[in-house]
């Protein structure tokens, strides 16, 4: 069975689920990428891909507790960056690292892009994450 979730507290997205959830022996929340919207759905950090990431993380840390998990249950991500430059895509990897997702350790993919989805967006972050027993 699949549960597809669209969180309350953040913009709702056009045209897909902030989560979706797969119960096969262990329950697990594949999610859609977080943005870094606020709930209104304004870009937040513009030309900041720093900020960026600390909203991402941010609204990625809510999409998990909407699906009863957290960033220590994150088991892999990939990480995008607008930028062709390793001292940018250090700087939001360094964000991701001060998250509670290197509690884990989770795995992850960091990727410099050409460009994402809304206007002025420089970061986006997907995850899967186990959706612990109660």
């Amino acid at each position: 069975m699949i549960q597809r979730v669209t969180v309350p507290g953040l913009f709702t997205p056009p045209v897909y689920a902030h989560a979706s959830v797969v119960e096969a022996g262990t329950k697990l929340a594949f999610l859609a990428g977080s943005v870094p919207l606020d709930a209104d759905g304004k870009l937040v950090g513009p030309d900041d891909p720093v900020r960026q990431a600390e909203q991402v993380l941010a609204n990625l840390d809510e999409q998990l507790r909407a699906v009863g998990s957290d960033m220590a249950h994150v088991v892999s991500t990939d990480v995008y960056v607008v930028s062709g430059e390793t001292a940018v895509l250090s700087a939001v990897w360094d964000v991701v690292e001060a998250s509670g997702l290197s509690i884990g350790p989770h795995s992850s993919t960091l990727l410099g892009v050409a460009c994402l989805g809304y206007t002025g967006q420089l970061v986006e972050i997907t995850a899967t994450a186990v959706v612990p027993e109660a």
